[in-house]
């Protein structure tokens, strides 16, 4: 079993940065690949952005890529989104997930957190 938390989430304005942090215990953390996902009010969850194990391969949905950064340090158990030029359709919750595959779908992940809010202002 793996424990994920989330932090890092909250309210700033278009255009600003946010660094959310994703701490994990448990498990052995660099077994895993790690994602983030959002989700907006009325809305389905999507992907945003996965790392695999050894954190040498990132990938991004198209919405948030050259402006997102996933990253991870493994000595820390803890797994990062650096997001940059925030606009309001980036407000959603963010959730972090763990799993044996290096995907971009939900399934392929199997431990999710419980979400940070982030809210981006016009």
């Amino acid at each position: 079993q793996v424990q994920l938390v989330e932090s890092g989430g909250g309210l700033v304005q278009a255009g600003d940065s946010l660094r959310l942090s994703c701490a994990a215990s448990g498990r052995t953390f660099s077994s895993y690949a790690m994602g983030w996902f959002r989700q907006a009010p009325g809305k389905e969850r999507v992907f945003v952005a996965a790392i695999n194990r050894s954190g040498n391969s990132t990938y991004y949905a198209d919405s948030v890529k050259g402006r997102f950064t996933i990253s991870r340090d493994n000595a820390k158990d803890t797994v990062y989104l650096q997001m940059n030029s925030l606009n309001p359709e980036d407000t959603a919750v963010y959730y972090c997930a763990g799993g044996p595959e290096y995907g971009h779908f939900d399934y392929d992940f199997k431990y999710w957190g419980h979400g940070t809010q982030v809210t981006v202002s016009s």
